[in-house]
């Protein structure tokens, strides 16, 4: 469950060290965020070489949460950190390599390109 002001893990090499969310969407009234859902959130600290700069405006799509998600088969998965992926407004990451589990559910959403970017699909 991401909300307001949630710090999140990049997931990416695009740059940034650290995420904070700044707005869930879907609604006025939508209040959390789950895996695969996008937020818009804020680069709270950034690597000077990257490609995001600090305090830049992003796009992140959530990959991992603390929270369990429930499959549709009934299982449940959960990860160790809340992390996400900055992407651009197509859908794709604007970094070339992602770094750590991606759950499958991230391909059925239409996120293939990071499905097929990431070392691991649990």
């Amino acid at each position: 469950m991401i909300q307001l002001r949630s710090i999140l893990v990049p997931a990416d090499n695009a740059g940034a060290k650290r995420l904070m969310v700044i707005h869930v969407f879907g609604g006025s009234k939508r209040r959390f965020g789950h895996i695969g859902d996008v937020v818009s959130g804020v680069v709270d600290q950034a690597d000077p070489n990257g490609m995001v700069k600090d305090k830049e405006k992003v796009r992140v799509l959530i990959v991992r949460t603390k929270k369990e998600f429930r499959r549709k088969d009934g299982s449940y998965i959960r990860f160790d950190d809340n992390a996400g992926v900055i992407i651009d407004k197509d859908g794709n990451p604007r970094g070339t390599r992602i770094f750590g589990p991606i759950p499958r559910e991230m391909k059925e959403a239409g996120y293939a390109k990071i499905a097929s970017l990431a070392s691991e699909v649990v």
